[in-house]
């Protein structure tokens, strides 16, 4: 699947829950909220409303260096977007009409979607670092908590299975 059909997609189950919210979905944010955790802040929504076309067609990009240490998705394919980033560009496309008209005037004639976003996130890295670098420590604790949950259930069991082999011993009749 390349990236522009997932965003398409993207936007589309967007907009199809904001008409038709599940209740029992209890993990999704309040707007503002979402909007803060992803950077999408006035600051940011204006700083994207001055890109043209010459912004992007004049950056000066190098070729795809690091490509090859890019992570790659379960199909084997270039993921060129953190989790984080995806979220954030799915939110901001939707934020800014402007960017959405860019980006469709853009891709996939003059540059690829990747190199679209690449370029993206360099223009506002200043804007979006603090909040990215926030997930990413959020995301690292939350696995500590998960690895700390699974060595505590892990010592309980085995705990639990020593008593159960001691118990069991112990009831043994001896001849």
């Amino acid at each position: 699947m390349d990236l522009s059909s997932w965003f398409r997609r993207s936007l589309l189950r967007k907009s199809e829950k904001t008409k038709n919210p599940d209740p029992s979905e209890q993990t999704l944010l309040p707007r503002s909220e979402e909007e803060e955790q992803l950077g999408v802040t006035e600051e940011l929504i204006d700083h994207v409303k001055s890109f043209t076309l010459d912004t992007f067609k004049n950056f000066p990009l190098p070729d795809d260096e690091g490509a090859e240490n890019s992570p790659t998705t379960s199909s084997n394919t270039q993921k060129d977007l953190s989790e984080w980033q995806e979220k954030h560009a799915t939110l901001v496309l939707s934020k800014v009409k402007e960017l959405s008209h860019l980006r469709y005037k853009l891709c996939p004639g003059y540059l690829k979607e990747h190199q679209f976003w690449r370029i993206y996130f360099l223009l506002v890295k200043k804007q979006v670092a603090e909040y990215e670098l926030r997930a990413i420590q959020l995301a690292r604790l939350k696995e500590m908590a998960v690895e700390n949950e699974k060595s505590t259930n892990s010592i309980v069991h085995e705990v639990e299975m020593s008593e159960a082999k001691q118990g069991a011993s112990l009831a043994l009749p001896t001849p």
